[in-house]
């Protein structure tokens, strides 16, 4: 008496086979994304002049790093480190001296890059104005009264009085994009594909759609900000950290070492900045 056949059948195994490879090079199965071993890195999303809750995370992050042991660690701040918030010029501060006792790796957003372009341009300038620049200029040393009796050449020219070369030369050396190990550090995304050395600076910094709409694999887990959302999101092929600081009162890191992810949050309640740390 014949045994019954496989209820998959012989005949599909190869088919089956067939299907895995398929899987395998479209990528649609793959590794879990990972930093190189023995490097630990601290993302953070855009912080908008919000020194408070800077301080209070980079304290955070210290003593984070410190209890997970010895690793090589680098900090990426993500861009937009100034406008709409209070303290633009204190963040600055904070960051270049940040960047001198440890490895602190910056990423220019596009309101930096306006920011630079506001100096020579009045038209731009004016632009810069309505998303919170002035809020920028207002946390260096201005007469507030006489920057706003001032038309835009006069406040434009005050601008420039006030901020420092070297504040100018420290946002000159940030870097469009940074990639450690699987992931990809970016201010506001990339184009879909576009190979990273092909993307255009204006993407970097400004791209919405057609990047956040996007499912597939972009060859790098891609990190960025830019993007307001109530919750970090973590999808299958970018992780979004821009949790509207200025507004929110809530500033986002992602912490990332081998496979693992976590994060890190500080949020203003009732005056008082409260931390959280969870598994992303």
């Amino acid at each position: 008496m014949a045994l019954p056949a496989p209820a998959y059948g012989v005949r599909r195994v190869p088919e089956m086979l067939k299907k895995i490879r398929q899987l395998w090079s479209s990528k649609e199965v793959r590794p879990l994304p990972q930093v190189p071993p023995g490097e630990r890195v601290y993302a953070i999303g855009d912080i908008h002049g919000r020194l408070d809750l800077l301080t209070v995370l980079a304290a955070e992050i210290e003593a984070d790093d410190a209890a997970r042991g010895p690793a090589e660690t680098t900090i990426v701040l993500l861009g937009d480190l100034i406008d709409r918030g209070p303290e633009s010029a204190g963040v600055l501060a904070f960051a270049r001296d940040w960047r001198e006792r440890r490895k602190v790796r910056l990423i220019c957003g596009n309101h930096e890059e306006k920011f630079l372009q506001s100096f020579d341009d009045l038209e731009i300038f004016r632009n810069f104005l309505r998303y919170g620049g002035d809020e920028t200029i207002l946390s260096y040393p201005v007469d507030t009264a006489a920057f706003r009796a001032a038309d835009f050449a006069e406040a434009q020219a005050l601008m420039t009085e006030a901020v420092p070369r070297a504040d100018l030369e420290f946002i000159e050396s940030f870097e469009d994009f940074v990639v450690i190990g699987d992931y990809l550090f970016v201010h506001a995304g990339i184009r879909p594909g576009s190979e990273i050395g092909d993307q255009s600076v204006k993407d970097l910094r400004w791209i919405r759609e057609p990047f956040l709409g996007h499912s597939g694999w972009h060859g790098h887990m891609v990190v960025h900000g830019h993007s307001i959302r109530a919750e970090p999101e973590v999808n299958a092929n970018r992780i979004g950290i821009d949790t509207g600081a200025y507004m929110s009162g809530r500033l986002t890191a992602l912490a990332l070492e081998g496979e693992r992810r976590w994060l890190i949050e500080t949020a203003e309640h009732d005056g008082a900045i409260a931390v959280t740390t969870r598994e992303a």
